[in-house]
Order: C-alpha cells, then structure tokens, then sequence
C-alpha cells in the first residue's frame, strides 16, 4: 500500500484531516478542495492542529479531478457533505479509472449507493473523526493520541484486499481502522447520531432541543426497524471505541458539539446536510408506512435556517418550540409523547 496514492475529495474537517496524517505518515497524497481553503493549502500548506502540539504540513492541492490522472492503483477518499456527491462523482467519473476503488467517508447511507453506479469497487466507511474545520487552511483533530476510528468495509457488505490494505494505512497514521463485512450496520448507527446535527446547527442549547434531539433518534430507531434494517446497538459501539475518543479537547469557536452541520453553518456555505441525514429518515418512513414528523420537522427548519444565512445556534428555545408545536403531524403524532 506504500505506493498507492491517496486522493482525499473534500479536504474540510475529516478529508483534511485524514489527509494531513496520511502524508504525516509517509504516503502520497492530493487534496481536492476549493476558494480560499484552496488558495490557503496551496500556498501554506495544511496547518494541523491537535491537543498537544500544532504542525504545519506541505500538501499537495488542486482544484478538480480533472487535474489528475486517476488509476486503479490510486485510492479516492470521498469526503464532501452528501449534498455535493453527485457532482462530485460525475467529475470524478470523468477523471478516473472506472477501477479505482471509491471509500464513502462520508455521514448518512446514500452516497455507496450513488457511487455503486458509477464504480464498481465502493466503500462505506464508519467515520468516527471529532474534527473541527472553520478557517481555511487550518484542521483541529479534538482526540490525541487517537485521533479517530475509520473503520471500512465493502459496500454492500463483505472485506477484502483493498478493505485491508486501507485499513493498514489508516492504522499507520495513528487512527484505527478495522476491515469489517458488515459496514453499513454502522453506518446507520451513526446515522442515528447524526440525526441531532440540524438542532445542534440552528438552535440554542436548550429544553426543547434536548427533548426534540431524544425524539430525533427514538423516531430513527422505530424507522429502521420498520425498514428491517440492522444497525448497531450502543454497547457494541462502546466496545470498539473504548477509550480512544472519550475525550475531546476544546476548539475555540466550535460551540457545544462542533458537528459537521454546525460548522457548515458557521463557515457560511449556505447548505446544510439535513435531506441526507433527517431526510434518509423521512424517506425510509414515507416507504414503509411509519410517518417521521419530528425528521421532517429537523430537515424543513434547518434547510429554511440556512436559506435565511442565520449563525449557527442562534434559533431561540422559545421559537424553536413554537416551530415545532406548529409543525405538521407533530401535536397529533408526538407531541402528547414527548410531554408524558
């Protein structure tokens, strides 16, 4: 695997910073990134700051694919939000050899699936990276000495070469990455977790968050089971993390959680991740007949809070629960639940 190259598409938080250690270990790298991250990688180099020490690391970036002559041989990372993966497959499509292998590191279950269309060697990865992205030019891994877990297998299910030859690489940087058959149980477990992003993104910490945030996830878990779909419990999970990102340090201007929705907005690109995350939920419900009023409700605010380009966490309690009182099907179906 030393000599395969690895082209990290979406160098943000978790493609920065999985970048950043594989070329701090010793493999080849390109970054795809874009405006002044671009300008900032290209003329700094990638700044790497972590809870015991900051290292500036020369990178090499570029623009688009199209750049690079992409084969077999070399490893693409997908790490831009769900919202920008087609784009970003059809360009890559363009650019690369249909063999080289695609790994979805990526929040949400959708993007294997468009990738599977286009290449046929796809990888889920379960992406468990506390890591902050608000400056250009800069990445902050909240977790040291372990900065994440990244386990990876073959979508839609089994392990092989490249499953552990990648996972040996990612081991290398210091992360741990263990090759897994069943990839995508874990990936809607951390589906799970994700379905808070759009609160922790618009509304202040508060009552209600909190109590929409634990409906958010029991509403999840009752439309995976009506979709028959397996996902892993949370003893399971503790078992596999262990100690390794019980901690995470601080980063100032990261707010509570720092989620990947909540720095989106932060950094003002004017999308949000919520129709892949809330909305997969919505849409499994829709298709097996078990209604998601609170999703629904998550993806409509969040996609209309950063239409209006409002800062991160700025929804009040008081308005975000007259938003949801009012909502559709959330007094019927939830409402008189989520008080008793």
């Amino acid at each position: 695997m030393g000599n395969r190259r690895f082209v990290i598409y979406g160098a943000g938080a978790v493609g920065g910073g999985l970048g950043a250690l594989l070329t701090r270990a010793g493999h080849e790298v390109v970054l795809i990134a874009r405006g002044p991250h671009l300008d900032a990688l290209r003329s700094d180099g990638l700044r790497l700051i972590t809870p015991v020490g900051a290292d500036t690391i020369p990178v090499a970036a570029v623009a688009s694919p199209n750049e690079l002559s992409i084969s077999a041989d070399d490893v693409v990372f997908l790490t831009v939000k769900s919202n920008d993966t087609e784009q970003a497959l059809r360009d890559l499509e363009a650019a690369a050899d249909p063999g080289v292998p695609v790994v979805c590191a990526q929040n949400g279950v959708a993007n294997e699936r468009a990738a599977l269309r286009r290449f046929p060697n796809v990888y889920g990865m379960w992406t468990m990276f506390p890591v902050v992205h608000l400056r250009p030019g800069v990445v902050q891994p909240r977790c040291w000495p372990t900065p994440a877990v990244l386990d990876i297998g073959r979508y839609p299910g089994g392990v092989d070469e490249n499953a552990k030859t990648i996972a040996a690489a990612i081991e290398s940087t210091g992360c741990r990455s263990t090759p897994r058959p069943d990839i995508m149980r874990w990936k809607y477990a951390k589906l799970l977790k994700n379905l808070v992003n759009a609160v922790d993104a618009i509304a202040e910490p508060g009552p209600t968050a909190m109590e929409i945030i634990a409906e958010l996830k029991a509403e999840g878990q009752r439309v995976l089971a009506a979709a028959g779909i397996e996902f892993t419990g949370a003893e399971e999970e503790d078992r596999r993390l262990g100690d390794s990102l019980r901690q995470t340090a601080p980063v100032e201007g990261a707010g509570i959680s720092g989620s990947s929705s909540w720095q989106s907005v932060a950094r003002g690109t004017g999308r949000i991740e919520s129709d892949y995350l809330n909305g997969e939920i919505v849409l499994l419900g829709r298709l097996h007949g078990t209604p998601a009023p609170v999703n629904e409700f998550a993806r409509r605010i969040a996609n209309e809070f950063v239409r209006a380009g409002r800062p991160p966490s700025s929804l009040s309690d008081n308005d975000l629960r007259a938003a949801f009182d009012s909502a559709p099907g959330i007094r019927a179906s939830t409402a008189s639940h989520l008080r008793s």
